[in-house]
């Protein structure tokens, strides 16, 4: 619920709670007031318009503090007479709370209190029944705790009066046909190893008894080959040419051209003298 007042001159649009500056009222901070110049005042859907006034309408206001308001300046001034005026002007002003609207019997306080009410009930449910859900969630972590905690202490105990199997096969107890048919592939595989070595020595030793012949023959062959080079006389070569340098071609070529080219007249000092 809201409604429009009228003070000081001026229009304000009011509801429970808000704070306003209004013309300078005739009351002390503290002391509750009546406003009954209601214009208008509106409820969810409907709302009562004032021809001036709404009959049965009024507003209450509690006053909170007087203040001032800015700084006006006026400046006033002529041309050419020379004439300057400047005045400051700071309007005293009332704060005001709202603390009621009321029509037709019907208070906007009272249906905010209900509503908080109502508003504070829920959470305060909604907290309890948080609380109780966290409380049901700590028992249950706490019985998980334990059972596990259980379970860790029986097994520890278990592994404790359980002695551990040694390793390797029991004093007294037969051989399987697996365990037997395993040492015997383990035996011949170790044998194997062990002659192994011996026949690669021996097959070794033969064949550097067969390539020693072959060795002989080879070196035999080399060095009749080497007697045969030596004996055999080195063919004959023609001696090079000798080169002939490039100065010498170049003043050979000058001495051709002079000998081809005839010779220039001679101018005499007589000559020369006319």
């Amino acid at each position: 619920m809201y409604a429009v007042i009228e003070t000081g001159g001026k229009q304000y649009r009011v509801e429970v709670g808000t704070e306003l500056e209004v013309e300078l009222l005739d009351a002390e901070p503290g002391q509750s007031l009546t406003l009954d110049r209601v214009l208008l005042v509106a409820d969810g859907d409907e709302a009562s318009i004032g021809r001036p006034l709404v009959t049965n309408a009024s507003v209450e206001a509690e006053v909170l503090r007087r203040i001032r308001g800015e700084k006006v300046i006026a400046f006033k001034y002529r041309p050419k007479a020379r004439r300057r005026v400047k005045k400051g002007h700071r309007q005293e002003l009332t704060v005001l709370r709202i603390t009621d609207v009321v029509l037709d019997g019907r208070s906007a306080a009272e249906a905010v209190r209900t509503a908080e009410q109502e508003a504070r009930t829920e959470r305060e449910r909604l907290e309890e029944a948080a609380a109780r859900q966290a409380a049901e969630d700590a028992a249950l972590a706490a019985k998980l705790a334990a059972q596990a905690a259980k379970r860790s202490k029986a097994a520890a105990a278990e592994e404790a009066v359980t002695p551990k199997p040694k390793a390797g096969r029991a004093k007294g107890k037969p051989a399987t046909a697996a365990e037997t048919e395993e040492s015997v592939t383990a035996a011949e595989t170790e044998e194997s190893e062990a002659a192994a070595p011996a026949r690669k020595r021996t097959r070794a030793r033969a064949s550097a008894e067969a390539g020693a012949p072959q060795a002989e023959a080879s070196a035999g062959t080399s060095a009749q080959a080497g007697a045969s080079k030596a004996e055999a006389p080195a063919p004959e070569t023609e001696a090079p040419a000798p080169k002939r340098s490039r100065a010498k071609a170049s003043a050979k070529g000058e001495a051709h051209d002079s000998e081809n080219t005839p010779d220039a007249p001679k101018r005499t000092r007589a000559k020369k003298s006319e």
